[in-house]
């Protein structure tokens, strides 16, 4: 697999916690958001970010199986296993 963008490296940066799309474009400022949701794709695409949704009965983000990637801000995020080694094996 390819080595990380500086792109990607920053938006895995910000997913040690769940959030939301806003908070990674505010993080990874002065970037384009069409070039952040792009490289947040390429991330979910390759396992290192997860795509959250809130689950009412258990009162907490869970992990989603679908997610529609062209409404990026109906979701949050947050770094996965695989994620956390590509952002620390860099």
């Amino acid at each position: 697999m390819r080595q990380l963008t500086d792109v990607e490296y920053d938006i895995l940066n910000v997913l040690y916690f769940v959030e939301p799309f806003e908070k990674i474009l505010e993080e990874v400022n002065n970037i384009p958001e069409n070039i952040v949701r792009d490289g947040l794709r390429f991330l979910i695409a390759h396992r290192m970010v997860a795509p959250m949704k809130w689950d009412a009965k258990k009162k907490d983000y869970t992990r989603s199986n679908i997610y529609d990637g062209d409404d990026m801000r109906a979701y949050r995020y947050l770094i996965t296993r695989e994620g956390l080694v590509a952002h620390n094996g860099r």
